[in-house]
């Protein structure tokens, strides 16, 4: 680095050139604007990839002109960008909590609805670093491909989810039963539809580009539209599957912040130089601390901890379950060497085990789905995805945690916690209807029939009215 980025105050760059020596990748060399605007020999300040004022300017934290330990003061126009970007930071994230509270009370279908919106503008962020070549050789169907191959992935993974969950809806409907009853057949030939106009659309000399675009669209739909489903899956399973997690990553950012700013000193990381170790730990204690808060002041709540069967519910009209067994109070023996402090026994439910390991899984694992996102900004030379939210950047910057942490709870909450669901009305429902015949299926309501009439809860004549029928068919 020249000698006349020293102790240079207030410096503007005006534009971004390549360096004329051809330094190392990444190099580049920034026009500085002097103090006499009409001095024709205006000073260049070289840097380097690896140069410390360089990745601060790429992460936006820093003026690469600026000394390196040059502090914005009262007054001046650093000082006061530092504020403003501040205030709007803060108003906006106070925005974006009370809209998750909103939504959160409004219903399942809303939510539902936000984590759609948020997969469909993620997915258009992380695309649109590679859209700008595509326009510039003229590839016209590359971004239609790109939400072609989005829409046929949302209408599988959606559909599959509804077949499961609301199997007791669709089987019983003429109309949704073909539909759900082929849905994966018409999901792969929806994509093979894609694939093959791809396919046609190759063009001599641009092979590699457009193989590279196919790549990263499908990265994408797996990084992004994947893993954020199983979000949606969450929510269908209880709102505490989907609140505790995604409140668990948005704690833990915080409070690394917090313990980061107060007594960290060791690098964590190269690839965000302002993670320390001490705030990884210390945010790992202070999300523990809050999930079994969070679960403890949820717990009592159907409206949290039941399934959803019916979309129309909210926070007015409640659910109603049996609770799964996590939920329930249970006494537990102590280890013998904990007995003399502790006591013999231990009584509590066993969701606030499961939640303490999500808490770490949301403080160790997690937070590198951020670190992944931070390599990939560097990788193309941005600070952020987009600038969808003032103050904190484009979605996928808010997201990028969150991704992770949505599969890998959906994930945790069908191996370890849910219960078998192997009898339902749905269930039931879809065997009967998709594995017997016309006349078996009359059989199976009749025999239903007769055996509620036995226990008096269906007025007898109602069975001869089928059995009737049944002899006329």
């Amino acid at each position: 680095m020249s000698m006349s980025m020293k102790n240079r105050r207030g410096v503007k760059f005006a534009s971004l050139k390549p360096a004329a020596n051809g330094a190392g990748t990444g190099s580049i060399r920034r026009e500085s604007t002097p103090s006499d605007p009409s001095d024709p020999n205006s000073p260049l300040i070289e840097l380097d990839a690896n140069d410390p004022a360089y990745k601060d300017w790429v992460d936006g934290d820093k003026d690469p002109g600026a000394a390196p330990d040059d502090k914005p003061v009262a007054g001046s126009s650093e000082y006061e960008k530092k504020k403003q970007n501040f205030l709007v930071r803060t108003l906006w994230t106070l925005v974006m909590i009370a809209g998750f509270f909103f939504f959160l009370f409004m219903g399942h279908l809303y939510l539902v609805a936000v984590v759609t919106a948020v997969q469909i503008i993620t997915f258009k962020e992380v695309i649109a670093l590679a859209s700008v070549p595509a326009k510039e050789k003229n590839m016209h169907f590359t971004k239609a491909l790109n939400w072609y191959f989005l829409v046929t992935t949302i209408y599988y993974l959606y559909g599959e989810s509804i077949i499961y969950y609301f199997k007791h809806i669709v089987v019983v409907d003429a109309f949704l039963l073909p539909i759900a009853s082929h849905h994966r057949f018409i999901s792969f030939m929806l994509y093979m539809l894609g694939f093959v106009f791809f396919v046609g659309s190759l063009r001599r000399g641009h092979y590699r580009f457009q193989f590279t675009q196919f790549a990263w669209t499908h990265m994408a739909l797996y990084l992004v539209v994947v893993q954020a489903h199983f979000t949606i899956n969450n929510i269908f399973e209880g709102l505490i599957w989907f609140f505790l997690p995604a409140s668990m990553v948005i704690t833990n950012d915080i409070w690394a912040y917090i313990c980061g700013i107060t007594f960290g000193r060791t690098q964590l990381i190269k690839l965000s130089p302002k993670k320390t170790v001490e705030g990884f730990v210390g945010a790992w204690i202070c999300t523990m601390l809050y999930g079994v808060l969070a679960t403890w002041l949820l717990m009592p709540y159907k409206y949290f901890i039941c399934p959803v069967r019916d979309l129309g519910a909210n926070i007015w009209t409640g659910l109603e379950c049996t609770p799964n067994p996590v939920f329930v109070q249970h006494t537990y023996t102590l280890p013998l060497p904990l007995q003399p402090l502790l006591g013999d026994t231990f009584t509590g439910a066993p969701i606030f085990f499961h939640v303490l390991l999500m808490a770490t899984f949301a403080s160790l694992i997690a937070p590198f789905g951020g670190f992944f996102a931070s390599g990939l900004k560097r990788t193309f030379k941005i600070k952020d995805f987009g600038d969808t939210i003032p103050g904190h950047g484009g979605i996928t910057d808010r997201m990028d945690c969150q991704f992770i942490m949505g599969f890998f709870s959906n994930l945790y909450y069908q191996s370890f916690i849910a219960t078998n669901q192997a009898v339902t009305v749905g269930n039931v429902l879809h065997s009967v209807i998709g594995n017997l015949s016309p006349k078996e299926q009359i059989e199976v309501v009749l025999g239903l029939q007769k055996y509620l009439a036995g226990q008096g809860l269906v007025n007898q004549e109602v069975v001869q009215c089928w059995q009737d029928f049944a002899k006329k068919d």
